[in-house]
């Protein structure tokens, strides 16, 4: 984008300047463009997730115009209820999957499996620590951390010989940002990642 006269240019068009019109073509020249006063432009918005647009306000004093809007946050209240919402139904959906095996129970007597036990165990265990973690949270940067805690993954390098992949010895280390109302330790059907060494929280 650009910006000319207070105006906004957001594809290239024909415009007059001094009388004189210029085709489309002028904007794929940058000495011509700036000769003609015409600036790049960029804008910054604040994240839609946790705040809405506030005040404009366009800095023109540089090679290039940046117009910024600022931040009005969202209401805490509705964020965190959106929050509990999500691992409610996550919690539900994951636990659909081993709902049978209590059923049998019931209907057999037949006992759940331990693995199983222990899934639907850390499941509500991870429900219930994240429940309380986002009950207590009353400010807009404790629900972006939260939804974008910075993690450290370390993972096997692959390579391939003899049309098969090798898995290490040698490591690389990448940063994630996870969030946490999606991120849950155990999975019944999880399978084996050969290339997974370890993911920290940093």
């Amino acid at each position: 984008m650009w910006y000319y006269d207070s105006q906004i240019i957001k594809t290239p068009k024909t415009i007059t300047i001094d009388s004189l019109r210029y085709g489309k073509t002028v904007f794929l020249d940058s000495s011509k463009l700036k000769e003609l006063g015409i600036k790049p432009y960029r804008e910054i918005t604040p994240d839609n997730r946790y705040f809405y647009n506030g005040t404009y306000t366009v800095d023109t004093s540089g090679d290039e115009v940046v117009g910024t809007y600022a931040q009005i946050g969202k209401d805490t209240d509705n964020l965190t209820k959106n929050m509990l919402s999500s691992i409610k139904s996550q919690l539900t959906n994951r636990l659909e999957a081993t709902d049978w095996y209590y059923l049998r129970k019931l209907r057999t007597g037949t006992d759940v499996p331990a693995d199983i036990q222990d899934y639907s165990d850390t499941l509500y265990s991870e429900y219930d620590t994240k429940k309380s973690e986002i009950s207590a949270m009353n400010k807009i940067s404790q629900i972006k951390e939260y939804e974008n805690r910075a993690y450290t993954e370390v993972r096997k390098v692959e390579t391939y010989k003899n049309n098969k992949t090798i898995y290490g010895p040698e490591t690389e280390s990448y940063v994630r940002h996870i969030n946490m109302c999606n991120h849950w330790t155990s999975n019944p059907n999880d399978d084996v990642d050969p290339a997974f060494v370890s993911l920290t929280a940093d």
